[in-house]
């Protein structure tokens, strides 16, 4: 007889019905990347989904955000707790932000703190906004920019495989620089879930672009006239 462990029956979901039908969420384990102009929108959302009780399809955890590009915005988090009728307060009681204001913050953040972060809060989504934003600094040197960044991304991936948690990131993509190149690549060589989430003007488009189980697939949805948290499961 085999038996399941407790992680791996639960996924973290995005509560977008639209969504949900063809997407089953992230696994415990996972190490994802988001990037569109609406990545950040929809990282909100898995925050407060994280938070979410376990029978609405989220995790009933706390979440670490590690905030790299000075983003994390509490009135859109409230927000989005309200469209699932949860308290914004307790919401925002149990998302713990750090913010990183350079390359060197953020990777002391990931590198140096996480860890021992994690032993002393029951959080199951690590969520880091714009992973590569502060390592383009020209005031870095380039190969420790480098350096820096593959480090975190590996380590990153250690904390999804071995801890058995969630990790997501957002980043912004950057092909005219080297820089950029180079981070992306880092970036992709330690992911299994890639998705980019966009919008072009009443269409929101959300694509799997990786995934170890499934394959890519592109989905669009109408918000003319209505906000996202129309779409969202109660």
């Amino acid at each position: 007889m085999c038996v399941l462990k407790a992680d791996s029956l639960k996924r973290l979901k995005t509560g977008i019905q639209l969504v949900d039908d063809v997407f089953p969420g992230f696994s415990y384990g996972d190490f994802a990347a988001i990037y569109g102009d609406e990545a950040f929108m929809l990282g909100s959302i898995l925050c407060v989904r994280g938070v979410s009780p376990f029978e609405y399809g989220g995790l009933d955890s706390n979440v670490v955000f590690i905030d790299g590009g000075n983003s994390f915005n509490p009135y859109l988090v409230a927000e989005v707790a309200r469209g699932w009728s949860l308290n914004p307060r307790e919401v925002l009681e149990r998302i713990f932000v750090s913010r990183a204001f350079t390359a060197y913050q953020l990777s002391a953040l990931i590198l140096e703190k996480l860890d021992k972060f994690l032993e002393n809060c029951d959080a199951d989504l690590i969520f880091v906004s714009d992973i590569s934003s502060l390592f383009m600094d020209p005031d870095i040197p380039k190969t420790e920019a480098h350096n820096l960044f593959l480090k975190v991304c590996q380590k990153l991936g250690e904390v999804a495989r071995n801890k058995r948690k969630i990790v997501l990131a957002t980043y912004r993509p950057d092909k005219g620089s080297r820089r950029g190149v180079f981070f992306e690549a880092v970036l992709f060589g330690q992911i299994n879930v890639l998705i980019k989430f966009e919008r072009k003007y009443n269409i929101l488009r959300f694509a799997l672009l990786n995934h170890p189980e499934l394959k890519p697939f592109e989905l669009e949805i109408p918000t003319e006239n209505m906000f996202l948290t129309d779409f969202m499961e109660v």
